[in-house]
């Protein structure tokens, strides 16, 4: 099993000599097929930062900030809840409008 590690610079000799590995293509150090774990625990990350390669679970609309332009498949088509142009704003779509 593959374990991502959060290696300051400073102490990348250190977990070099204790077996971790540079991924050039993630720019992250990791370990891999380790039976004993102990002497990277210092550098694991916790589970929210934690990267194993897998998609995220959260919806496309949690993932982009607000304000944020979004293209390709993290794209969600908002509803129209009106007729009225979209530079316009009228009292149905008041409410969904960014205020500035």
């Amino acid at each position: 099993m593959r374990l991502n590690l959060k290696v300051p610079f400073a102490e990348k000799d250190q977990a070099k000599k204790l077996g971790a590995r540079w991924d050039a293509a993630r720019k992250i150090w990791f370990v891999d097929g380790k039976a004993d774990m102990s002497a990277f625990a210092k550098w694991s990350p916790t589970a929210a930062e934690s990267d194993d390669g897998a998609p995220s679970a959260r919806p496309a609309a949690a993932r982009s900030a607000p304000g944020k332009v979004v293209t390709g498949s993290d794209y969600v088509v908002r509803p129209r809840v009106c007729e009225c142009l979209p530079w316009e704003v009228c009292d149905q779509c008041a409410s969904m409008a960014i205020s500035c």
